[in-house]
């Protein structure tokens, strides 16, 4: 594996660079997330949707944003219209997984093949092969707006899938205990070579995309909770490819080197940092005209919600409910707030208002 990582002193001092500006966000990031807990919520929820939306149109779904959001927001669902919609679903459900769940799972085959089966699980058309490996030959096929495919590559055969699976879950979790390797480096040759392998008979993109937000918050870039690499990928699609070709093409021989792989993946990170500080900002800046007795009713609320006007005068007793009420009202006309229901039954959550405003 290590012969792939064979660089020019060009690249190796790109990847330190690149690197280096990563984990000094890391650093930062720490802070942060301690520090100014009150706009999480907002940025993780607006991280959610665009993962979910743009991994499964990567695949060819068709589904915006809004409507990702408007699906996984219905507590009524029982059944799904179209398979764009079971693959939605299937996303969320691991997303969350991850999210809640990802210092318990582990780099080993069992774990890997409990995430795909969640995946692929509302899927009928898949319901003789989740979970498992494949059976059949596979292609990486990209497919692009409008309908049309591409073959990108031809992948591992079915009968050599299970070995080549292995060697990478021992190579990745020795390479993470001996820490001879930067992390990051470890998490995109992981990457590169679960597409490369193509394990599964389908679902292996977005499945790609879920470990490696899973192999980032095992490291510790805490960060990746509330940022969404998915969409740079979707802004960057015929890059992904082209990165990924440059080192397959030569694959199984020593000619197998994987350094445009390893910069795209390290500038995609980079620009999900950047949209992420400058999401952190306009979300800061929305919320920065607040008083302090109104930043502390809203953090009340990201706590506790849903929560009922009785629920808020109990707990902010040094205040009157009068100025309470105002209060809400005001945040509910500025979209900070959500009023469900009518008259006793009334209860507030978050809103959603700015969730959208980057696409």
């Amino acid at each position: 594996m290590e012969s792939k990582l064979t660089f020019d002193f060009k690249t190796n001092q790109k990847i330190i660079k690149k690197i280096a500006f990563i984990d000094s966000f890391k650093g930062k990031w720490t802070g942060l997330e301690v520090s100014e807990s009150i706009y999480l919520k907002e940025l993780k929820q607006i991280a959610t949707i665009e993962s979910i939306g743009s991994s499964t149109r990567i695949e060819g779904a068709t589904m915006t944003n809004e409507e990702v959001k408007n699906l996984i927001e219905s507590v009524k669902i029982t059944s799904f219209k179209t398979r764009d919609e079971q693959e939605v679903f299937g996303y969320y459900e691991v997303l969350n997984l991850i999210l809640d769940s990802f210092q318990e799972i582990e780099i080993k085959q069992n774990h890997i093949h409990h995430l795909h089966k969640s995946l692929l699980k509302e899927s009928t058309k898949d319901l003789n092969h989740r979970g498992n490996y494949k059976q059949l030959s596979n292609q990486v096929v990209a497919t692009y707006p409008g309908g049309s495919q591409k073959i990108v590559f031809n992948t591992t055969e079915p009968f050599l899938v299970e070995g080549e699976m292995q060697e990478l879950f021992k190579w990745t979790n020795s390479n993470f205990e001996n820490e001879e390797l930067h992390p990051l480096i470890i998490i995109a040759t992981f990457v590169y070579e679960f597409l490369s392998i193509h394990p599964y008979q389908d679902g292996n993109g977005r499945l790609s995309r879920l470990l490696t937000t899973l192999l980032l918050l095992k490291k510790e870039y805490d960060f990746m909770q509330y940022a969404s690499m998915e969409i740079e990928i979707e802004n960057r699609k015929k890059e992904y490819y082209k990165a990924l070709m440059s080192g397959q093409k030569n694959r199984g021989t020593d000619q197998e080197i994987i350094n445009e792989w390893i910069i795209f993946f390290l500038e995609t990170l980079e620009a999900t940092i950047n949209k992420l500080e400058e999401r952190y900002a306009g979300i800061k800046n929305k919320k920065s005209y607040l008083n302090e007795r109104q930043k502390e009713l809203m953090k009340f609320i990201e706590t506790t919600e849903p929560v009922k006007i009785s629920d808020i005068t109990s707990a902010l007793t040094n205040y009157t409910p009068y100025t309470l009420k105002k209060d809400m009202k005001y945040l509910s006309d500025e979209g900070l707030v959500k009023k469900l229901g009518k008259a006793s039954a009334t209860i507030y959550v978050i809103g959603k208002k700015g969730n959208g405003a980057s696409e």
